[in-house]
């Protein structure tokens, strides 16, 4: 079963640790239904036959056999259809090995605790019955792993790598400099200084495109692009953080542009910098981004554990912008936009209630790479049209929210109306593991598994439980180790879904196909 095919290629190794995990499953589902079987036949465990060995090792080879050749078919598949490179037989022939350690610790882990619990029945059977002594023991031995779990080994190691990675976060990587433009935050003027902008605001605040840049391109004459940033060096308190941006855009004059963007970032801090150069370039340079740093942790930690800050990032930071952009006379304001990449996106999501809210206090929004666990896009697509499939759902007849699964970045054709006013786009790939994991997947089979697959996954691909929720969990951190345009990998979407979303008068499909060779380069 482990061997099936789920959303993205596994290497030998993912595929052991698939393997092992799911073998260890099964023999502890064995053990279950043995012990419940003895139950109800009232009698004690029997060593197995001989004969029933000889046929488990018949079986097995013969299962292994063909699984594995049926398994090395599925991937090759996957490979092809995402335009991966092949995988070596001898690489591949890791996964029994890595299989059976990974069996072998977890099935050890199992039996050192069930001695640990028997151990304790056995001390408290001196006060109690014996049957309670053992319930209570297996419930203290339980309740023990999960506290060393959660409350001591997660947070130390959260709290561990917290510290790490903000050491990581002082270095500049080569080729950054600082800004000599006072339109930028850490530049001429600006009251964030350059070393409290952190590693990925550094980057953000020195790249871009040029006002020359973006001229030739659209031939037209271009503004230089306002880009502010805060980071956690400035100030621990996230609402400070928050108005330090907008004050940044004060300072810069972000709020006299045509455009403005409020970007929620990922992880460290990070910053698409293929989707900020799309919307500078379709704005022609009249633009304004703001954005600032919430945690010191990379993306796939951040993902796990960073959860609250991104919410609160996302919420304060557009706040306090909305707070200065209301101000303003309603004539003279820059069209409002919000946008947020994969975690980034859970955190832009917060500054709203629904689909009204977001019409009402935006121009629009590209949401990239959503978690499943994203309150509002959860929302749009459990709420979608009838008929229209989970993985690219029509909400509302898509009179403001839209979803796009193709790399042009387009969005889903609306069965009634047209796409007037403010303009949602959600951008997901239906290989894209980051979307659709969800711990419901141990045990329901989801929509997307019932309905026809996406472009980009096998018809082979089947819901089967415990199995499907660890082959899509492992796909995980390797999301991005695939080529653009499958999986968590965006950067082929961001010309076509900006001009969705910003429709820039004169726009044409050539045009994005030479805007998207410049970014390439």
């Amino acid at each position: 079963m482990s061997l099936t095919p789920s959303l993205l290629p596994r290497s030998g190794e993912v595929q052991g640790l698939v393997s092992g995990i799911t073998a260890a499953c099964g023999h502890a589902l064995g053990l279950g239904a043995a012990a419940v079987w003895r139950a109800f036949a009232d009698r004690g465990p029997r060593s197995a036959r001989g004969g029933a060995w000889r046929l488990f090792v018949v079986l097995a080879a013969v299962l292994l056999t063909v699984s594995f050749v049926l398994g090395r078919r599925w991937q090759a598949e996957l490979r092809r259809l995402m335009g991966a490179p092949e995988e070596p037989l001898w690489h591949a022939l890791l996964a029994p090995v890595v299989a059976v350690v990974v069996y072998a610790v977890l099935v050890g882990t199992g039996r050192i605790l069930h001695v640990a619990a028997r151990g304790a029945g056995r001390l408290l059977s001196r006060w109690m019955g014996v049957r309670a002594a053992r319930t209570v023991g297996a419930l203290v031995v339980g309740a023990a792993v999960v506290l060393v779990v959660t409350d001591v080994a997660v947070d130390g190691f959260v709290a561990a790598a917290d510290r790490t990675f903000s050491l990581a976060d002082d270095d500049t990587p080569d080729g950054v400099a600082r800004p000599d433009s006072p339109l930028r935050s850490g530049g001429p003027g600006s009251a964030v200084p350059w070393e409290a902008l952190g590693r990925e605001g550094r980057v953000f605040v020195a790249g871009g495109p040029s006002a020359a840049q973006i001229g030739a391109v659209t031939g037209r004459p271009a503004r230089p692009p306002v880009r502010v940033y805060a980071g956690l060096e400035l100030t621990d308190d996230v609402e400070q953080r928050a108005r330090a941006v907008a004050a940044e855009l004060d300072r810069t004059g972000g709020f006299q542009r045509a455009r403005l963007l409020v970007a929620t970032t990922t992880g460290s801090g990070w910053v698409d910098g293929d989707w900020a150069a799309a919307f500078e370039y379709l704005s022609g340079g009249d633009s304004a981004i703001a954005s600032m740093q919430y945690s010191y942790l990379p993306s796939a930690l951040s993902y796990l554990v960073d959860q609250d800050r991104a919410r609160a990032a996302g919420r304060e930071l557009f706040d306090a912008v909305y707070e200065r952009w209301t101000a303003l006379p309603a004539d003279d304001r820059p069209e409002l936009y919000v946008f947020g990449e994969s975690l980034g996106s859970f955190g832009a999501e917060a500054a709203f209630s629904g689909e009204h809210d977001l019409h009402n206090r935006t121009s629009g929004a590209v949401f990239v790479g959503p978690p499943s666990f994203n309150t509002l896009f959860t929302e749009f697509r459990d709420d979608r049209d009838p008929g229209s499939p989970e993985v690219e759902p029509v909400y509302r007849d898509g009179r403001t929210v839209r979803f796009s699964t193709e790399p042009d970045g387009g969005a889903h054709p609306s069965p009634d109306g047209p796409w007037n006013g403010t303009r949602v786009l959600y951008v997901q790939h239906p290989s894209d593991p980051v979307v659709w994991w969800s711990p419901s997947l141990l045990f329901e089979r989801p929509d997307w598994l019932a309905e026809p697959p996406g472009d980009d996954v096998l018809d082979d691909m089947a819901w089967i439980p415990l199995v499907t929720f660890w082959q899509v969990t492992l796909d995980l951190p390797f999301a991005t180790d695939v080529p653009s345009g499958h999986g968590h990998r965006y950067d082929r979407e961001a010309v076509a879904a900006w001009a969705a979303v910003l429709r820039p008068p004169g726009w044409t499909r050539a045009d994005t196909r030479r805007l998207e060779e410049v970014l390439e380069r």
